[in-house]
């Protein structure tokens, strides 16, 4: 499976990483190291088989002159029934238009798959934990709302990752997205 994600930058991606690294030495997660090369990120958009090759060259030519996008999590939540924890963005229209932009562009990769990242269904968020036992749930989350400042910086880069039953998910190919 592959996945298009957004990326942030270093001081954002360093403070949702030591989010995880706390609640890790807390033992309440292991969510960071679940899966190798896991970055903080906000899933736009998941293929279950793509050429890279092509994938790629289609992602240089349409995020070429997009534009950074400031982010900032005012809400932690949790998906029913999944055990899962996580920061939500506030929507912004730029952040919705680069979801419903980038599914535009790509629809003829979209191969009629169903996912929760699809206009319509999509939930933007940046997971901090997942797969916890309710009583983990309950510490996680009493754990990240006491987190003291806010949490917020830029989207920077768009990124490709290819997520393997082996535990990883490295990001395969990146790109950088042009100054606010």
């Amino acid at each position: 499976m592959y996945a298009v994600i957004a990326l942030f930058d270093a001081v954002l991606e360093q403070r949702i990483k030591r989010i995880w690294e706390d609640l890790e030495s807390n033992e309440i997660s292991y969510y960071a190291n679940e899966v190798e090369d896991r970055v903080p990120h906000i899933t736009l958009a998941s293929y279950k088989e793509v050429s890279v090759t092509d994938f790629i060259k289609e992602m240089e030519a349409f995020y070429k002159d997009k534009r950074k996008i400031q982010v900032e999590f005012q809400a932690l939540g949790s998906f029913i029934n999944t055990k899962t924890l996580f920061y939500s963005p506030t929507v912004t229209k730029e952040l919705m238009e680069l979801h419903s932009n980038h599914h535009s562009y790509f629809a003829s990769f979209q191969k009629g798959e169903e996912s929760v990242y699809l206009p319509g269904k999509w939930v933007p968020h940046c997971t901090l934990a997942n797969r916890l036992s309710e009583e983990k749930l309950k510490e996680a989350y009493g754990h990240c709302l006491n987190i003291s400042g806010r949490l917020e910086g830029e989207i920077n880069r768009i990124g490709l990752i290819r997520v393997d039953s082996s535990k990883h998910a490295p990001v395969i190919y990146s790109k950088s997205l042009i100054e606010l």
